[in-house]
């Protein structure tokens, strides 16, 4: 488990302690995930499911009115991160625009390494074992945003 990276102020603003390991890491990421969704890369379908899935008629229609505003949310959230990537106190906003971003960078990530439920630790030797543990990284800071925000000020 990491140490706690953010902790909420009084005024209910968050300070954010990441080391710059961690940061070079976030700072990196966006662009990976952009550069996925362009390509239309199949391990970002959980990013924009089908709504109606037994239905292509309804399904195109879904896409027409909302497939733009869905891209941009992800889009102003992975935004959001790369420009705060190296400030040290973020507000409520911010913060759940960097929970949205962490949570589509975890949803692609473990996609494709095909996560399940009861996934186990890969060895270091294994291929994928880098990505892996950025997975965990990724979830481990999510879980920590989660609970400063849930946390009084």
């Amino acid at each position: 488990m990491i140490r706690a990276r953010l902790r909420r102020t009084r005024d209910g603003r968050f300070v954010l302690r990441l080391p710059g390991q961690e940061r070079e890491l976030l700072r990196s990421l966006p662009a990976q995930l952009r550069d996925l969704i362009a390509a239309g890369d199949p391990s970002t379908r959980r990013l924009f499911p089908p709504a109606y899935p037994e239905d292509d008629e309804a399904e195109v229609e879904y896409r027409r009115l909302v497939g733009d505003q869905l891209l941009q949310s992800h889009q102003g959230a992975l935004q959001v991160l790369e420009d705060t990537v190296d400030a040290t106190e973020l507000d409520e906003d911010q913060l759940t625009a960097w929970l949205g971003a962490l949570n589509d960078l975890r949803l692609v990530l473990g996609t494709k390494l095909e996560v399940t439920e009861d996934f186990q630790p890969l060895p270091p030797s294994d291929p994928r074992a880098p990505a892996m543990a950025t997975y965990v990284y990724l979830s481990m800071l999510q879980e920590n945003l989660v609970e400063a925000l849930a946390a009084s000020g």
